[in-house]
Order: structure tokens, then sequence, then C-alpha cells
């Protein structure tokens, strides 16, 4: 049986994670070079010559002289915590497929789960901002998405009662290795709204790939190289490999919205309880 390449993609693993970031002298270079890629740059002036204040870990501008830290402007600012425990936290929230509840944050990093809470929710922010001011580019999946299972009797696919639709929109490369992906919440799947979102995630130009669905010629609408794939309907068109990306990004949106909201939630929204 072939293996799904996106399933089985290489991760950062704990012992490579370990080489890398396993010291606060580690975190901290990584920082460093993440921060001031060219060298250090005075966040007042813009100058780089500077002097190091060893014993109180600040850099002293030479021209304004102005004292900054490493962490003064990030989300690490005025923390008690290890650069260490940061890392670490970055590293489940990242490399986990299904997500990480703070609580098991709280037991996987040795911290209390006020803590965690704060963490889980700085980190998960700052990935939120960081998203939304890059468009996607190049090439982009995109479909229609449902959130909730499968019901015994009642109409079925699009319209479906107790479904939470969304657009998926993953940018790939040329040969659809999923880069990048954005979800997006609608209320109807119309031709005004396909155009509304396109133009607020994809840039201009950008080459979208949809199924035959008729709301999806809103993407042209907006800027966007247009390319439909008449897939047909039913279980066989849903698994058409040009969507695969699309597919898997979903999936994902799935997974971690069953092992973050609670379970009564979930059956009022008509989202088959998991529990994990």
């Amino acid at each position: 049986m072939a293996r799904n390449k996106v399933q089985f993609q290489r991760g950062l693993s704990d012992v490579e994670f370990e080489r890398l970031y396993g010291t606060e002298e580690k975190c901290r270079a990584a920082l460093f070079s993440w921060r001031w890629p060219e060298g250090f740059v005075c966040p007042a002036c813009g100058a780089s010559a500077h002097c190091e204040l060893e014993k109180r870990a600040l850099w002293q501008c030479n021209a304004c002289h102005t004292q900054t830290s490493l962490t003064a402007g990030t989300i690490f600012a005025s923390t008690k915590l290890d650069l260490t425990v940061w890392f670490r936290a970055m590293f489940h929230m990242t490399q986990t497929k299904q997500g990480i509840s703070a609580l098991e944050l709280s037991r996987r990093i040795d911290v209390s789960y006020n803590t965690a809470w704060a963490m889980h929710h700085k980190l998960r922010q700052v990935m939120l901002e960081r998203n939304r001011e890059k468009p996607l580019e190049g090439r982009i999946e995109m479909d229609d998405a449902y959130l909730g299972g499968e019901r015994s009797g009642g109409k079925r696919g699009r319209g479906s009662p107790g479904k939470t639709p969304f657009l998926a929109a993953v940018e790939t490369t040329q040969d659809g290795k999923a880069r990048r992906v954005k979800l997006r919440r609608v209320r109807r799947f119309t031709k005004k709204n396909v155009k509304k979102i396109t133009g607020r995630i994809a840039t201009r130009g950008a080459r979208v790939v949809t199924d035959g669905l008729g709301c999806f010629n809103g993407v042209a609408d907006a800027g966007c190289t247009h390319e439909p794939v008449v897939t047909g309907s039913g279980r066989k068109a849903a698994r058409h490999p040009a969507f695969r990306a699309c597919q898997h990004g979903a999936r994902q949106h799935q997974e971690r919205y069953r092992s973050h909201v609670p379970i009564r939630e979930q059956k009022a929204r008509g989202a088959p309880a998991r529990r994990v």
C-alpha cells in the first residue's frame, strides 16, 4: 500500500531538537540570529556599532547609547522562564499533528497550568498574526470543506444540517507539496463570498486550482488565474489527486478542533465528539 507523502514527511525529532536548542546558550544564539541576522541593529536609531554589557545581558548602541535586551519587543519580554522552556513549548505546539492542549503542554514542559495557558495563547496569537500578513502566492489549491461528521438519515453533502462550512486554501509547490494553509469560515459558498475571501488571502495573479463548483468563479474576479478541475460528485471526487494538499489541511483543522473544543460543545454543533 502506497504511503501518504504528506503524512510521512520528516519533522524535527526530539534528538535533533536537543542538538539545536538543548541549552540556554544555544537558544539565545538562535534567537539572536533570527532577530539580527546581519548583526546587531539598534532599535532606536538603526546603528550597528555597539558594545555588550555581559553582566546585565544587554546590548548598548555606541551612537545613541540605547540599551536593549535580546528578548525586548518579543513575546519573551519580561519572562521569568528560561528560553529552553519557551523553545520546548514551540516544539510541542508545531510538531503534533492534532495540536496540543494547555494542560498537556504544562505536563510536558513542567510548568503550572496557568503558565502553560498563557504561553499557549501567546504563541498561537503570534502564529495567527504572522500568517495573516502574508497572503498565499504561486500555486494554490482551494476547496470547500465542512466541520462535522456523518449522520444517519437526513440530507447529505453540501447544505446538510449540523455542519460548519469553511474555505480551505493551501499554497503548494508546482508538484503539489504543501507550504502554507489558510482556512476561512463562510456562511454560504457564493461567488461573492469566494471573491471577497480570495482577495484577502491570495496575491493577485496567483494560480488557483479548484473543483467545478460555480461559486469558485469568484476567484477570477479577485484577480487570480482560475483553473477549475471537473471532479464530479461523491466520495471519489472528494479524494481527487488535484486537491491532495487541500484535503490534508482541512483534515488537520478538523482534528485540532476535536482536540481543543469541549465534547459538549462539539455535540451541540453537530461534530462527532472524540475523546483524547
